[in-house]
């Protein structure tokens, strides 16, 4: 498939992506700080918000791995590494820091650009210059294999 197709149905999978998380208010962080205060003002939304992506990817992923192939590619590229390492546990940890003190995880902060609001650019800044930082000290340490 030529990759000018596969740009456009990359965008169009971004937009819906996009038009779903701004429908179910997971870009804003107030909501996601509501839903980590389980003895507070706890809002279960989010509950609500990863169950249907849950069941809809359940579902989904047994219809289309019936398939010989994928629709847009010759084969399908599944990830195969199953052990948890130290880094994926790190990584893990630091994402969910990220996330309860920010009220973003990097797809909800991108979408939260278009907000033109400073908390979105601060987190998506401060996600890619952890990013950098991350590739710097791998490329010295080989935390990743």
């Amino acid at each position: 498939m030529k990759s000018k197709n596969i740009a456009i149905i990359s965008f169009i999978s971004g937009v819906l992506f996009a038009l779903g998380l701004g429908i179910a208010g997971m870009t804003q962080p107030q909501k996601i700080i509501a839903f980590l205060d389980v003895f507070g003002a706890w809002d279960p939304s989010l509950v609500f918000v990863m169950l249907s992506g849950i069941g809809i990817h359940f579902i989904a992923y047994r219809l289309i791995r019936k398939r010989q192939s994928p629709i847009f590619s010759t084969e399908w590229h599944v990830p195969t590494k199953t052990e948890i390492t130290p880094a994926l546990i790190v990584g893990a940890i630091i994402f969910g820091i990220g996330w309860g003190l920010g009220g973003f995880c990097p797809g909800p902060a991108v979408v939260a650009l278009a907000s033109f609001k400073a908390k979105p650019f601060v987190f998506v800044f401060s996600m890619l210059l952890g990013m950098f930082l991350f590739h710097l000290v791998d490329s010295k340490l080989k935390i990743r294999k």
